[in-house]
């Protein structure tokens, strides 16, 4: 399964013809991920209670075509891959149904003194709501 959101391009994310800046899309996966990792009942904030935290690796971001000012886009994120110490996050931006940017950005496990450590296995299990293979079609 995969986790789905709707945002509204505001004046802010664009450049001055009104189109968005590249590196918004790494900042709209960063929204996308937040939100289906709350949902999975993982807010950042309780990982890093239990201390752990995720800095991320890897970031690859492939674009498709422009959004625009007042846009309204739907993210669609999920895990593509657990293991060990890394957790892969996929993401695609649309608007009204078209591919505007796929990607993915890979997070690192690492405990509060910065040392890498295997995903803890309750992490682990409440992500795999979100394991979604991209060719499947239904959610």
């Amino acid at each position: 399964m995969y986790h789905e959101m709707t945002y509204r391009v505001p004046y802010a994310d664009t450049d001055r013809m009104g189109v968005v800046y590249h590196a918004n899309y790494l900042v709209y996966f960063e929204r996308g991920r937040n939100e289906m990792l709350r949902e999975a009942g993982l807010p950042y904030s309780e990982m890093e209670r239990r201390g752990v935290i995720f800095p991320v690796s890897e970031a690859f971001c492939r674009y498709h075509a422009p959004a625009r000012y007042d846009d309204l886009l739907t993210f669609r994120t999920w895990i593509s891959e657990i293991r060990g110490a890394r957790i892969k996050i996929s993401s695609n931006v649309f608007c009204d149904g078209k591919l505007l940017v796929s990607g993915h950005i890979i997070l690192a496990s690492v405990t509060s003194e910065l040392k890498i450590t295997r995903l803890p296995a309750e992490i682990a299990d409440v992500c795999k709501k979100f394991i979604w293979n991209e060719e499947e079609t239904e959610k």
